[in-house]
């Protein structure tokens, strides 16, 4: 039944962009559960398709960037109850962009929301430590380190006085952990794992301009600022399970929750000005699952189906998403030590309502996605 956990492994890699909030990628622990000694190098693409109608007729275009992801982990086996792991990853990242609007030729993007767009980059470093007990329960945890870095810039008439605002998120380094437990039963293949990871808060470096704003006084600059922002990417619990059901048969899933509430964007100068931040997210929840079936010795494949149900109709503009519907197909492959798994997913993008100050900007519907990945690990 080892073979199956190169199933789940792949299910993470290759679940898209569009999950709630930011998340990229819902950061499981489960090449910490291989057997032995483990590395393994994972990659692969997204290419999403986000598009809609604005307020007032005009085509936003494709604003979902396509982005690619690489990952790497490495297990280690100290003794037979004590095991480490390290894992580099990328669980958080944005790429929206609104065609820019040509106001002289009336042509272009939407003059709603054209020219907005964001860019967030992030990766993930942690380093664990497993022991097991001799009653198939065990515990995990350690520190996680992310660095991670973003642009925003607010555009079109949906931002009216502030319309042209950037902020500038220098690259920042922020610490969390991670802690958990696993209980398991090796003769069914069964194990169940709960895991909790804390906030990870960043101090940026930022640099705020914008349009001068009128006031009393006359026009000024009150949107032009240096200073710092703190930004905290959410905790989440991830509890995570397989179970054989059959000979060669295996029943796998995962429920995610992220508390995306907690992640706030508010440089000083764009807050003083409007009394609001850049982002106001819903806390979501992720479920999966799936069927794995070893074929021959050396071929087995699985299906699983994800589902995030949707939230408010309202979004953010800049996450211009609501839940999602999605299925991968997986393919591992064994030789020996050597285990490759390639995957495709497809899944199908909720409607959304982009929103500013409460009122609706834009309507995207009919939207998807299509994402591959690919994992490589070599047991020693």
């Amino acid at each position: 039944m080892k073979t199956y956990t190169g199933i789940a492994l792949l299910l993470m890699s290759v679940a898209p962009v569009a999950a709630g909030g930011i998340e990229r990628a819902p950061q499981s622990l489960s090449a910490l559960f291989e057997d032995g000694n483990y590395v393994e190098l994972s990659f692969g693409a997204v290419d999403p398709e986000v598009s809609g109608t604005d307020q007032v007729g005009a085509d936003t275009g494709d604003v979902a960037n396509g982005y690619g992801f690489v990952g790497l982990s490495y297990k280690r086996q100290f003794s037979e109850s004590l095991s480490g792991a390290l894992i580099i990853e990328q669980p958080f990242g944005a790429d929206i962009t609104y065609a820019p609007f040509d106001l002289a030729t009336l042509s272009g993007g939407s003059p709603v929301l054209g020219g907005t767009k964001v860019s967030v980059d992030s990766t993930t470093y942690t380093a664990l430590l497993r022991y097991k007990m001799p009653n198939n329960l065990s515990f995990h945890g350690g520190l996680r380190g992310s660095y991670a870095s973003g642009n925003v810039t607010l555009n079109g008439g949906a931002y009216g006085p502030v319309a042209g605002y950037n902020v500038d998120l220098d690259g920042a380094w922020g610490l969390g952990y991670v802690v958990g437990a696993a209980y398991e039963i090796p003769e069914y293949a069964a194990r169940v794992s709960l895991t909790y990871h804390s906030k990870v808060d960043h101090d940026f470096d930022t640099v705020e301009t914008g349009p001068a704003i009128t006031t009393p006084f006359g026009d000024l600059p009150l949107l032009n600022a240096e200073g710092s922002t703190t930004v905290s990417t959410p905790e989440a619990v991830n509890l995570e399970f397989q179970t054989g059901i059959a000979a060669d048969t295996l029943l796998f899933g995962s429920i995610r929750w992220v508390n995306w509430s907690e992640f706030q964007v508010d440089p000083t100068a764009f807050t003083q000005v409007t009394g609001a931040g850049l982002v106001d997210l819903e806390d979501s929840t992720t479920y999966t699952i799936g069927v794995g079936r070893k074929f021959t010795e050396n071929w087995s494949g699985s299906a699983s189906f994800t589902f995030e149900p949707e939230g408010d109709d309202l979004v953010s503009p800049l996450a211009p998403t609501n839940g999602r519907k999605g299925i991968t197909l997986a393919a591992i492959y064994t030789m020996d030590n050597l285990k490759i798994t390639t995957g495709v997913n497809y899944t199908k993008l909720g409607d959304a309502t982009p929103e500013t100050v409460d009122t609706a900007r834009a309507q995207m519907e009919d939207n998807d996605l299509w994402g591959v990945g690919v994992r490589i690990g070599y047991s020693f």
